[in-house]
This record gives C-alpha cells, sequence and structure tokens, in this order.
C-alpha cells in the first residue's frame, strides 16, 4: 500500500481481522499501531503481529494518516470526542466500521473537519473472504476513495454505495447475510436429521454444500439466477423441493427479513449513542 500511517481504535474481532489483512497484503507492522483498552488484547496484538499497541488513543492516532474506527457503535462517540482537538489539526481519513453511526455524526464528534468513509465489512472478513459495502460523501477525494479502498481490500472485496442511507441495505444484504444462509444450512442439517442421517452427516452435508455454492457463486461472471436454474432439472428433486419454498412465499419471506433488518438499521442510525463522552 502506498498511504502512510494506519491507526485502528479497536483491537476486537474486526480490528484484528484488518490487522491481520493489511500485514498480509504489504503493510509494514511499523506503520500500523492501535488504541486498545482491554491489556490483555492489547498485548496480544502487539506480540502476535507486532504492531505497536497502546490504550492511549491519542498516542495510536498521532501521524496517521488514516484512521479506522472499530468501536462498537455505543462507544464512537466516547472514544472520538476527546481526541477531536487532534483529529482536527492533523485530518487524517476516517474510516468508520461502526453500524448505525452516520458521517454526520462522527464529523460532529472529531470537529466537523475530517474527511469520513463509512464501511460496512461482514463476518467472512475474519478469513479475508469479506465483502464490504462503502459510501464517502462529496467532500472526500478520489485520492482518499482510493485509500480506504485499499484499506478494506485487505479483507476482501468492496463495494461502493452512492447514497449514505443504501449503508443501512449494504447491512441487511451482507452484515446480516452470513447469519441467513447460517440459518439456512442449520435447517437442511434439521432436516436431513428427521430424514434419518445421523446428526454429524447432516451437519457436514449442509456445511461443505454452503460452501461449494458459495465457490460457485463467486466465479467471475456467475448469475445466481442461471446457477440455480441448472440444479433445477425440471421434474427432478430439486425443482419439488423449489416447489415447496415457493408455496411457502420464500421470495416474499426474504423481502420482509432484508427489509426489516434495513429498518432496525435506519432507527440505530436516528440514536444518539453515549451521550455522555465522560461515561465509561
Amino acid at each position: 500500500m502506498t498511504h502512510g500511517r494506519i491507526a485502528l481504535l479497536g483491537g476486537g474481532n474486526m480490528g484484528r481481522a484488518l490487522i491481520g489483512g493489511l500485514l498480509r497484503s504489504g503493510t509494514r507492522a511499523e506503520r500500523v499501531s492501535i488504541g486498545e483498552h482491554v491489556a490483555e488484547a492489547r498485548s496480544a496484538l502487539a506480540q502476535e503481529l507486532g504492531i505497536t499497541a497502546t490504550a492511549d488513543n491519542a498516542q495510536a492516532v498521532a501521524g496517521a494518516a488514516i484512521v479506522v474506527l472499530a468501536v462498537k457503535p455505543q462507544d464512537a462517540r466516547r472514544v472520538l470526542l476527546p481526541l477531536a482537538a487532534v483529529l482536527r489539526t492533523a485530518r487524517p481519513l476516517l474510516i468508520s466500521i461502526c453500524a448505525g453511526t452516520r458521517v454526520e455524526s462522527l464529523q460532529e464528534w472529531t470537529g466537523g473537519a475530517l474527511p469520513v468513509v463509512r464501511a460496512m465489512p461482514n463476518r467472512p472478513a475474519l478469513l479475508g473472504a469479506g465483502v464490504t459495502g462503502m459510501y464517502a460523501p462529496p467532500a472526500v477525494s478520489v485520492a482518499q476513495r482510493s485509500a480506504a479502498e485499499q484499506v478494506m481490500q485487505a479483507v476482501g472485496e468492496v463495494v461502493w454505495v452512492p447514497d449514505e442511507d443504501l449503508v443501512d441495505v449494504v447491512t441487511a444484504v451482507s452484515g446480516s447475510g452470513p447469519a441467513y444462509f447460517f440459518l439456512l444450512a442449520q435447517l437442511m442439517a434439521e432436516a436431513g436429521e428427521g430424514l434419518g442421517l445421523e446428526r454429524q452427516a447432516a451437519q457436514r452435508l449442509a456445511a461443505a454444500t454452503l460452501y461449494g455454492a458459495g465457490l460457485m457463486a463467486h466465479v467471475p461472471g456467475a448469475d445466481l439466477s442461471r446457477l440455480r436454474a441448472e440444479v433445477t432439472s425440471p421434474s427432478g428433486t430439486t425443482e419439488a423441493a423449489v416447489r415447496v419454498l415457493e408455496a411457502g412465499d420464500l421470495r416474499g419471506t426474504i423481502a420482509r427479513a432484508l427489509a426489516a433488518a434495513t429498518a432496525r438499521g435506519r432507527e440505530l442510525a436516528m440514536l444518539r449513542p453515549d451521550p455522555d463522552p465522560a461515561g465509561t
């Protein structure tokens, strides 16, 4: 990567995954720092990844060209407000992976002058196989967008959306999406067991099918509708199952589920987490 130093605020699962991805993609460990308040996590990050880990967030962001906010959404205000003066002076690019936390709030908590990009990765990013939906307001330059994209590509693919409201749709589709596929695989395994398979065999069959189907869907140029049709032979077993799913209004159920997730994301965006900057 060609950008300068990167600082992360928060060393949880996603922060750790992002650091690992950055290191694998060629970012040198001495160019990465992290602010993490949990001593055990801080020590592990420093020892295992060779990066600078500190309990002092101001120290972590000092001199950074890019700051990644990887804390829980309810902690974002509390973490950013004490850093406002430092960030306002240095004006790094801020990449926020806090769900439901809007650009307007992030800019307010950092003094109003920072370029901010919102990013919504999903859990497969922990394996470097994620996809991240990203949004940048018009004030963010092309170079800054490119830098943010390089950072998030360290854990998978990147898809840009043109409107901030669509970040909530990204959350519904891909951010929450792995849970939907896990649920489907779980239910398939349970049904297989109910039809006579041993539990372990049913789970292995469902999980391997989920994995293999994902690989097929990820081939460049793959069309999901065509892939489904190719498995669904006329008058065959798959068609019999698909008819049952269609009769149960699977399409409508999925549409309602994603609409509910999107609506919840927008409700969260209306909240002002941690109103007391001195709160713990």
